[in-house]
């Protein structure tokens, strides 16, 4: 597992030390450049001073020798050598014999390689003859290196405190996460309170602020299914309570028309029953915090007269006006089973509230460029005031309790349309037809 403070440390102490060696080796090539200004001025001073001082007392026709020196000891790397010869190559004089200067008769600095060795080698030229100071570059190199070592080592004690400060501050730095971390641990699925974010940095605050989030969101969604999970228990008594009775009447009956009775009865109680239970799992599906499973283009109207066409047998029984308006296609992107599901329950809903002899109609169209999805009935409609209430799991207004023509109503049918528009981004509003009675169902999905 990584660690964010060996992270940094490790790229800050290896910028530090980088820097050192950077930092060494600019001294040292200064330092070099330096020395090779002042050296080279000094043998060129040194160069004329011999030129004048040993010619000064040897003519071109003189025939005294000066008697060069001879060395033994061991030559020092600093030293500057001086050699003077004669207008035609003799040498005159060698302050060390031992190396072997060639004769250079352009007047300036020149780098010849001596016996192996790179020296650096002042030429004065005269009419007299011509005098020559060398050096070894070595030990220009020497000198330099020597400087350069000496800035080290303040700088490995530089980068060796600075690590010790990081290594202090990135801790104590550092200390909010590990009291957030501790904080979040006590979290429990019972206990997700916001953390606070007084004396959290600013760098922290962002993931501190998402984590709230993330804990407000789960709160909510646990009380949802714990609200949820009380509702169905509650609601799923009722039915259970009544199928019980239902057979206590079946076995109690005397004769075959009270048992046929019963039969219906428990039949009808059992088909109750079941459209709960199928409804709470739809419900359980359509979590809007879901994502779809699957996106593909669908044709809304094609839909429409699917639906229509198989609940059309059901209206005819409840003598029921069911049509659909869905000539022209009307594209979009969804689930087409989930989007049957709505539309089932919107087209049902209107069927079990609209009295006999009642008008359905289910409509798809384009408005403003998006797919509009409309459910229109002529039975009494829901109160104004109730229209955000009726999107509630189990919510049922007295009106509907009363209305319902086979009491199967559980107050889930659109709670189950939000849960599956919301997951397909679409907005579902209740209004009150035209002719001011009924109730219109519009559902309106994102452009394509």
């Amino acid at each position: 597992m990584r660690s964010i403070e060996r992270t940094l440390l490790a790229w800050i102490l290896g910028a530090l030390a980088l820097g050192s060696l950077v930092v060494a080796l600019v001294t040292y090539l200064v330092t070099l450049e330096e020395m090779h200004e002042v050296f080279d001025a000094d043998l060129k001073n040194v160069a004329q001073a011999v030129s004048s001082y040993h010619h000064a007392g040897h003519s071109a026709g003189s025939t005294d020798p000066i008697v060069s020196p001879r060395r033994t000891d061991t030559p020092d790397e600093y030293e500057i050598v001086t050699v003077t010869w004669t207008p035609k190559g003799e040498r005159v004089f060698s302050s060390d014999s031992r190396v072997q200067l060639p004769f250079i008769t352009v007047e300036g600095l020149s780098r010849p390689l001596v016996q192996g060795e790179s020296w650096i080698v002042y030429s004065s030229v005269g009419a007299d003859g011509v005098a020559q100071a060398a050096q070894r570059v070595s030990a220009r190199q020497e000198m330099a290196g020597e400087s350069a070592a000496q800035v080290l080592p303040p700088l490995i004690g530089l980068v060796v405190a600075v690590g010790a400060l990081l290594v202090f501050g990135l801790r104590r730095g550092l200390q909010p996460l590990d009291s957030t971390a501790q904080d979040v641990a006590q979290r429990t699925a019972r206990s997700l309170e916001p953390i606070t974010l007084k004396d959290v940095p600013k760098e922290v605050k962002p993931l501190v602020v998402s984590i709230n989030d993330l804990m407000h969101r789960l709160a909510v969604a646990f009380a949802t299914q714990r609200r949820f999970m009380a509702d169905a228990a509650h609601e799923l008594r009722t039915p259970i309570t009544a199928l019980r009775l239902q057979l206590q009447l079946l076995q109690r009956s005397s004769d075959d028309a009270e048992r046929g009775q019963a039969v219906s009865e428990l039949a009808a109680g059992i088909d109750r029953s079941q459209r709960l239970v199928e409804q709470l799992l739809q419900i359980a599906r359509s979590d809007p915090d879901g994502e779809l499973t699957r996106r593909e283009p669908l044709d809304l109207a094609e839909l429409v007269r699917t639906t229509v066409a198989a609940l059309s047998v059901k209206a005819e029984h409840l003598g029921l006006d069911l049509g659909a308006d869905a000539h022209d296609t009307v594209m979009l992107e969804g689930d087409v089973n989930q989007l049957t599901v709505l539309l089932n329950n919107l087209v049902e809903n209107a069927l079990r509230y609209t009295p006999a002899g009642g008008v359905v109609d289910v409509t798809a169209e384009v408005e403003d460029g998006r797919p509009l999805l409309r459910v229109v009935d002529n039975g009494p409609g829901i109160a104004e005031s109730e229209h955000a209430r009726v999107f509630d799991r189990f919510y049922r207004c007295e009106a509907a309790q009363s209305q319902s023509g086979d009491g199967s109503g559980s107050g889930l049918g659109l709670a189950i349309v939000r849960a599956i528009a919301e997951r397909h981004r679409a907005e579902v509003s209740l209004r009150t037809p035209a002719a001011g009675h009924g109730l219109e169902v519009r559902v309106s999905f994102p452009a394509p």
